[in-house]
């Protein structure tokens, strides 16, 4: 009952399903106008045997014992899913499969408004590695962030990745084990610390019709459908926000950790680091696709960005969101332990 109430309500008071989507894409650095983004502000254990409504789909992501899967079988197929909420500073555990072919992305993103963002991605073509990654507000002024790291058996098993989060440090894990870490001093004044919803779908970055000549060669392409289809696999999702409310809120243009402000709660920064001694980054990765810059619309425009294809034939007929702002939970609203979304007279009482 909780679900259909909540879906519902969703429907009604965002957008009907076979419109298209009239919010406004919005970067709080170039306004001052944009709506709050709607907080976790706890702990959720989201088991993807079953849809979660704490998730905006997109392109038909399937369900089944093994988790959600994200499918790429034909040219413009991106599956994705997009949390309605948004963390500020907090650790974030999924058990994953990659999806394998020549040109197929698997991609883990934590990203916010204001384009600050935090990956793991994995190549296709590459079933023994991942690819570790980061942007602050979009800057480009430099193509050497992401890294490579060994990760034998990604697409033959599920393998738990984890992002700790913190306004001191970036850890990186597999199973347990650190592969990188970053801080602040060695980002060139582009760390991440802005709000983050978390994407997470697979794309086929080697599709030479979809993608310029840079990303295919990225991602190893170019893609051979015939040998499809490919499919990327999430068992299951814990994400543990550090800050505590139900909005946060840009309190200036700076884009700074210190400027966001919570509604009904506190901005905490995650402590110290959590890892000192990470293994040295041997192998970076040059020349991946650069993040987008969004435009400001009132209705909405299908955009050409990574990490996400636009076009795809499975979304033409769907309720398209905008990519940097996707709707977030109604005023009020709250998130339960295991990601179900419920309204107000059914919120637990926050501790």
């Amino acid at each position: 009952v909780v679900r259909a109430t909540a879906a519902l309500a969703s429907a009604a008071f965002f957008v009907a399903p076979s419109s298209a989507q009239t919010y406004s894409n919005c970067n709080p650095l170039t306004r001052t106008d944009c709506p709050p983004d709607s907080a976790l502000g706890r702990t959720v254990n989201i088991d993807f045997t079953s849809e979660s409504d704490s998730f905006t789909p997109q392109g038909s992501p399937t369900y089944g014992s093994d988790g959600v899967s994200f499918t790429v079988a034909k040219s413009g197929d991106s599956p994705q899913l997009t949390s309605k909420w948004y963390i500020m500073f907090g650790r974030v555990e999924v058990v994953l499969k990659a999806a394998p072919g020549a040109g197929i992305v698997s991609s883990f993103v934590m990203q916010s408004d204001t384009l600050d963002e935090i990956d793991w991605e994995w190549l296709g073509a590459s079933p023994d590695e991942v690819q570790s990654n980061y942007f602050g507000k979009g800057q480009v002024t430099t193509y050497n962030r992401g890294a490579f790291h060994a990760d034998p058996g990604s697409q033959s098993g599920f393998k738990t990745y984890t992002i700790e989060w913190s306004a001191n440090q970036i850890v990186w894990q597999i199973d347990g084990t650190t592969v990188r870490t970053l801080v602040p001093s060695d980002t060139d004044n582009q760390y991440p610390q802005t709000p983050m919803q978390i994407k997470i779908g697979a794309w086929a970055g080697g599709d030479p019709a979809l993608n310029a000549p840079g990303t295919v060669e990225w991602a190893k392409g170019p893609t051979d459908y015939s040998q499809g289809p490919f499919t990327m696999q999430v068992k299951s999702l814990i994400v543990q926000d550090y800050s505590t409310g139900t909005q946060y809120i840009y309190g200036d243009q700076s884009g700074t950790w210190q400027s966001i402000q919570s509604n009904g709660g506190q901005i905490n920064s995650g402590g110290s680091p959590v890892d000192t001694s990470a293994p040295a980054i041997t192998s970076t990765a040059n020349g991946q696709p650069i993040p987008f810059t969004p435009s400001e619309t009132s209705t909405y425009v299908k955009p050409s960005i990574y990490p996400w294809v636009p076009d795809s034939s499975t979304l033409s007929t769907a309720a398209s969101p905008t990519y940097a702002n996707y709707p977030g939970l109604p005023s009020g609203w709250t998130v339960s332990e295991s990601g179900k979304v419920v309204p107000p007279s059914s919120a637990p009482v926050s501790k």
